[in-house]
């Protein structure tokens, strides 16, 4: 599979073999390579450009004949294999700590400009061409939470930038809990909520006059002892699903808190 996106992953171009562990058999091997397109102002022409990079993942397990891989290819022709998003998250967690560089973010496959899947020959894929593939269209993701939430995000937005709300710390850990969770990073994910937990009941305990305010936090204090021996589990390296399981009920929890809290402010309480 492949993506264009705008500007410059991180990793430098080139080839990366990814391997479970020292030894193994290889997996996968990423190819990077960056271009130039075109930036276009309205309808006037070209003036300057922008530089694209193209991520291709590329199976090591090769599909035996064209007709199994075509077969493949009309499975997969709507929607991403899971072996691509999961070796692009590793090539840039992995890059972001070898090169110490907390400013490297997390790639959402969602902004690409382009997606594709399909097969050809390693050479033929690594230079961005195949025996036969799909664009795939992937959308915009939708805000988590906001299906549920009658405060839209633009309305949250002013009144931050308004002064008539402040963003709490605890919304930032949450949303980095969040991410570890949603990128399959349970251990960090547990650490992080452990962080958003505590610091948010002492954050809400600010706003409990506010509606149910002092029933969420007190839900949520009921639930630090298990997020905490979660964390626990993950420091030693023990964390197990049912214990991913409480957390993510848990974390789910803390957003609908946090949402709550939100948008009681902006109704003035």
């Amino acid at each position: 599979m492949q993506w264009e996106l705008p500007g410059r992953l991180g990793p430098p171009p080139g080839r990366y073999v990814v391997r479970r562990y020292a030894g193994d058999d290889a997996q996968s091997v990423v190819v990077i390579s960056e271009g130039t397109a075109p930036r276009r102002v309205g309808r006037r022409e070209p003036r300057d450009t922008v530089v694209v990079t193209r991520i291709t993942v590329i199976d090591a397990d090769p599909l035996t004949d064209d007709a199994t891989a075509a077969a493949w290819l009309r499975e997969n022709a709507s929607a991403l294999p899971s072996f691509g998003p999961t070796t692009l998250d590793r090539l840039v967690r992995s890059f972001r700590v070898a090169a110490a560089d907390p400013d490297l973010a997390d790639v959402d496959v969602n902004r690409a400009w382009r997606t594709r899947v399909g097969y050809g020959t390693g050479e033929q894929v690594a230079d961005g061409e195949w025996t036969d593939a799909r664009e795939l269209d992937l959308g915009v993701r939708e805000p988590r939470g906001a299906k549920r939430s009658k405060h839209r995000p633009t309305d949250r937005l002013a009144a931050l930038l308004s002064g008539r709300d402040a963003i709490l710390a605890s919304e930032e850990l949450t949303l980095r809990a969040r991410q570890d969770f949603e990128r399959g990073r349970g251990r960090e994910a547990a650490l992080q909520l452990e962080a958003a937990m505590t610091t948010a009941l002492a954050e809400l305990a600010g706003w409990v006059e506010l509606r149910d305010m002092a029933q969420r936090r007190a839900e949520l204090e009921g639930r630090l002892d298990a997020v905490r021996a979660a964390a626990a589990a993950a420091r030693e390296g023990t964390l197990d699903d049912d214990a991913v399981e409480t957390l993510t009920t848990t974390l789910d929890r803390l957003e609908a808190a946090l949402r709550a809290r939100a948008l009681y402010v902006a109704e003035g309480g």
